[in-house]
């Protein structure tokens, strides 16, 4: 089986620090090769693949302010299609764009959508609804007008985590600093508590930082500590107390999440969007609804058994599981007994 896997060019594949779709999709290519299977991945000059690597962009777009981002996705996506041929089925992990391609080609193509960036992108998918392969990667996050072959969740490389049993004295914000992620609820809720609360990750809402963030830190109780790579991730996520993850919006996975249950860390979450398929409530974390929730959750954080976090976390989104999944689906596509008819809105 030949497969051409299509990354998103915002960041490498896998990426340096921040990029969830890149690291998600690094872990579909490495898992399949480990699994036999001939990958191609299409993704920039800097990316790392045991696989083949063939790229168009040489630096991530998002690290190059000079880059015309229509000009690099159209020969990113190009370059692919015009050696559709050479290849048993393509997985498209780059949004709608691909989709635009799938009737001028034979080969098939399978899109993982990893969440809707807007109801304005929508139309496409119901355009290519009937000659495409959808795959969910949460149940929250399926669109009722389109039809669906599988939820099919992120796995993580379980070799980069490590577990901790033991926790550090501090409360963790980890994610892009965007008002949707609940920075400055998570301040609030450290103030409240009177636990330090240490902040990761990238800077995407300039205004909302400098308001809402920025006037709390003191390298005491409120730090931040930039964005972090592998390395301080694993660190970080291991040593919280909890992770405080306070979304206002219906998020579609939360790769951190999965990542601070794979570390041995609970999870205190708004229960919005896919967070009540992420987390256990009560036995790997706590689902709240409001802050005064969030607070006592946080009071309650001891009674939880870390080990439950990593075997939880283990069962349901290792890449292993998730390759394997990913395979089934595959599979029914090349089928020659498939029959399209039989996807689901489930």
């Amino acid at each position: 089986m030949k497969i051409a896997i299509l990354s998103s060019i915002a960041w490498s594949t896998p990426p340096l620090k921040y990029g969830p779709w890149e690291q998600v999709t690094s872990n579909i290519a490495e898992g399949l090769i480990e699994s036999g299977v001939d990958v191609t991945l299409f993704a920039t000059e800097n990316s790392k693949t045991k696989g083949k690597l063939i790229w168009t962009c040489k630096t991530p777009y998002s690290e190059n302010a000079d880059t015309d981002v229509k000009v690099e996705e159209c020969l990113h996506i190009s370059n692919l299609m015009e050696h559709a041929d050479e290849f048993d089925l393509i997985h498209n992990n780059f949004d709608f764009l691909p989709l635009s391609y799938s009737r001028l080609i034979k080969t098939p193509i399978v899109t993982t959508i990893h969440g809707f960036s807007s109801p304005k992108i929508i139309p496409v998918y119901k355009k290519y609804n009937s000659s495409s392969h959808y795959v969910s990667i949460s149940n929250a996050d399926r669109n009722p007008d389109l039809d669906y072959l599988a939820t099919v969740y992120n796995g993580i490389n379980t070799h980069e985590f490590k577990f901790r049993q033991e926790p550090e004295d501090y409360l963790l914000f980890f994610g892009r600093i965007h008002p949707h992620k609940g920075v400055f609820e998570s301040i609030k809720i450290a103030k409240q508590t009177k636990h330090k609360l240490i902040i990761s990750g990238p800077v995407q809402d300039e205004a909302y930082f400098n308001t809402k963030v920025k006037p709390f830190l003191n390298d005491k109780d409120i730090v931040y500590v930039g964005n972090s790579g592998p390395e301080a991730r694993n660190k970080l996520l291991g040593g919280a107390k909890a992770l405080l993850h306070l979304i206002s919006f219906n998020e579609p996975f939360g790769l951190s999440v999965v990542e601070a249950m794979f570390c041995g860390t609970p999870v205190i979450a708004n229960s919005r969007g896919s967070m009540p398929e992420l987390i256990l409530n009560g036995i790997t974390g706590f689902l709240v609804s409001n802050l005064k929730e969030a607070v006592k959750a946080v009071t309650r954080i001891n009674t939880l058994n870390r080990k439950n976090c990593r075997e939880w976390a283990h069962t349901k989104f290792s890449q292993k599981k998730m390759v394997e999944n990913y395979l089934d689906v595959y599979q029914r596509i090349l089928s020659k007994d498939y029959n399209p008819v039989s996807k689901n809105r489930q």
